[in-house]
């Protein structure tokens, strides 16, 4: 395996360098992990087909990481249920060491190979859900073995990784290689690797969505109203899709809940 994630910087003596010369450079980097991605699309795409076979069944999508990769999976899957309108449960993401893991490091938590299974057991998985492992560098013990042993039980594995031929790619099903190239701060994959794959984690997420019929042309019309701005936003899209005075839609969209159901009430 080459193990790219680590690989030295490009840039020598960070630290003489101005502002300018940091941004700059952090910015070069950066504009390289949207041609990364561009190259696995055809991967990205072969491993959502399979998650649409077994959505409409009542498989759920998990992502497992540690650290930042961990980090990620569990933003992307807090932010579904707000945008969408779907329930918590439908993607889930889990972080070695659990939530305490969000804010700070959890000593050793990514070293066990065992420890993703049984967290994964608490939610009754089953041969329906999808797991996706998310490792910058491919070796992560905790990601691997819950890949490992969740393949074994028969269920649709996936991951993200940085990484060519690394261990977690070899251990899944439809692994996602981005390779990205050496850090712009050498071996900190919170940067392009961490952004590529949050890139990736919105393009499957959001292209899931979409499929299982939660966005109506391009609008999030089963968002949940949860505050003011996506209440104006609420009544912005019923104006444009019923042609209906600005009061009139904001009082449907309170009484219903959500833009969808007024559609659905009014066409």
């Amino acid at each position: 395996m080459e193990n790219i994630t680590e690989s030295p910087s490009r840039f020598a003596h960070l630290d003489k360098m101005s502002v300018n010369e940091l941004l700059t450079g952090i910015n070069e980097e950066d504009a390289k992990i949207h041609l990364a991605i561009q190259k696995v699309i055809p991967q990205i795409e072969q491993l959502i087909d399979k998650i649409l076979e077994r959505m409409p069944l009542g498989g759920r999508v998990f992502y497992i990481g540690a650290g930042t990769s961990g980090r990620l999976g569990v933003l992307d899957a807090s932010e579904i249920p707000p945008t969408f309108g779907v329930t918590p449960g439908i993607i889930i993401g889990l972080i070695a060491g659990g939530d305490k893991a969000l804010r700070s490091a959890v000593e050793a938590a990514e070293d066990n190979t065992e420890q993703a299974w049984k967290d994964l057991e608490a939610f009754q998985i089953n041969k329906t859900d999808t797991l996706i492992g998310i490792a910058a560098s491919g070796t992560t013990p905790y990601v691997i073995g819950g890949i490992k042993k969740a393949r074994e039980e028969g269920l649709l594995t996936g991951c993200i990784t940085c990484n060519p031929g690394s261990p977690l790619a070899l251990a899944a099903e439809y692994p996602i290689e981005a390779v990205v190239g050496p850090e712009f701060v050498t071996g900190s994959t919170r940067l392009k690797a961490g952004s590529a794959q949050k890139l990736i984690l919105n393009m499957i997420s959001t292209t899931l969505m979409i499929k299982m019929g939660r966005v109506k042309g391009n609008k999030m019309v089963n968002m949940q109203l949860t505050n003011k701005k996506l209440v104006e936003r609420g009544t912005r899209m019923i104006v444009e899709e019923l042609g209906l005075p600005k009061e009139e839609a904001r009082e449907l969209l309170l009484k219903y809940g959500s833009v969808k159901k007024v559609l659905d009430a009014y066409k």
